[in-house]
């Protein structure tokens, strides 16, 4: 009888030594500014958030198309009070919205995209996708025969002036004849509005279309006109594979898992993350075949020396009036990328 009992024992013993940790439940929630079928910015999220789906014990939801201002702060609200772990709102306009709620539920973990506030509970993440753009860039610069390069751009903040300035030199760094005309749609997500954006840039000579909006409408709009376009968030070949040539896309779910695992973990702590090619954040979709092969290899050893740590911005750098703003040789720091609202010579448009 006592040796059965001391077996029993030694086999509960055992059993208690290889229990694997069960990882703690969270209920994370998203917040996206457009539908996740933009194809765009809300669907590169999701991506992200479905990811988030193959851990163990992590549950997902999102609230889709919720405008910025007071009607992102009630949807945050909710996510609070029904006791969501991790709350990830994915638009700059929700940056206040979240700070006020962020400080009325102290135990939510509460993580905006693209902004700068931070709180005790509210941390801020972007993506370099500069570094991408200024890839795209080099592409529409080698395709272009008229030198004119539309941009369909949404609001004219520092992170859309950036991605612009960075394409700009893309383009000009393989066609110094390059130039790039923006128009500002002052929308995020409006496809009919983007379209006839990209058709008003197509009808003053540009022959290929960039954009910094959501949908794929500015994408639709070159291939009826017979010219190139460059895509954004994600491929959007399928819905232009005549024109598309390739896009600066979006990777989330790896960092979102990063995150999900810090809090399960309680190693989580508010902060600023920005990273770029090299931590996969943002990349590069694959260029179409309509991309000669030499341009290629131009734009994918440079995207390897951007991940070597190569910077994308250093001077000599003048402003469209030829206006030196960035010395030769110097590299501008990450708060005056952050701040930048001038564009670099070889844009035409305003700031404004």
């Amino acid at each position: 009888m006592r040796l059965s009992r001391i077996l029993a024992a030694a086999v509960l013993g055992i059993g208690l030594c290889v229990s694997p940790v069960v990882a703690k439940e969270m209920n994370v929630g998203f917040i996206y500014v457009s539908p996740i079928g933009d194809a765009g910015w809300s669907y590169a999220h999701d991506q992200g958030r479905l990811a988030l789906e193959e851990m163990d014990g992590v549950k997902t939801a999102y609230v889709e198309a919720v405008a910025e201002g007071p009607d992102s702060e009630r949807v945050m609200q909710n996510m609070a009070r029904k006791g969501y772990d991790i709350i990830f709102a994915t638009s700059f306009g929700y940056m206040d919205p979240m700070l006020k709620v962020a400080k009325q539920f102290p135990d939510t973990v509460f993580m905006h995209c693209s902004g700068f506030k931070t709180a005790d509970n509210m941390g801020t993440y972007f993506g370099r996708m500069y570094e991408a753009r200024y890839l795209s860039g080099m592409v529409a610069g080698a395709m272009t025969k008229s030198n004119t390069i539309g941009y369909v751009a949404a609001f004219p903040i520092p992170e859309v002036i950036r991605g612009i300035n960075a394409f700009a030199l893309g383009a000009q760094s393989l066609n110094p004849d390059a130039t790039v005309r923006v128009v500002w749609t002052k929308t995020w997500y409006d496809p009919a509005t983007e379209k006839e954006a990209a058709k008003s840039l197509l009808d003053v000579g540009a022959d290929v279309i960039a954009q910094h909006q959501d949908s794929p409408g500015p994408q639709e709009a070159a291939q009826e006109k017979g010219v190139y376009s460059i895509g954004y968030n994600s491929d959007m070949s399928a819905f232009a594979p005549n024109a598309h040539l390739t896009a600066p896309i979006w990777n989330w779910g790896p960092y979102y898992k990063s995150v999900v695992k810090q809090v399960q973990d309680g190693t989580w702590k508010a902060g600023s993350s920005w990273t770029g090619l090299a931590e996969g954040i943002v990349d590069l979709s694959p260029m179409s075949d309509m991309v000669p092969k030499d341009v290629q290899d131009k734009v994918m050893a440079k995207k390897e020396a951007i991940k070597g740590g190569e910077k994308v911005f250093v001077g000599p750098l003048q402003d469209q009036k030829g206006v030196e703003k960035v010395g030769a040789g110097v590299a501008m720091s990450d708060e005056e990328l952050l701040g930048m609202t001038w564009f670099v010579q070889g844009v035409i448009g305003t700031t404004e």
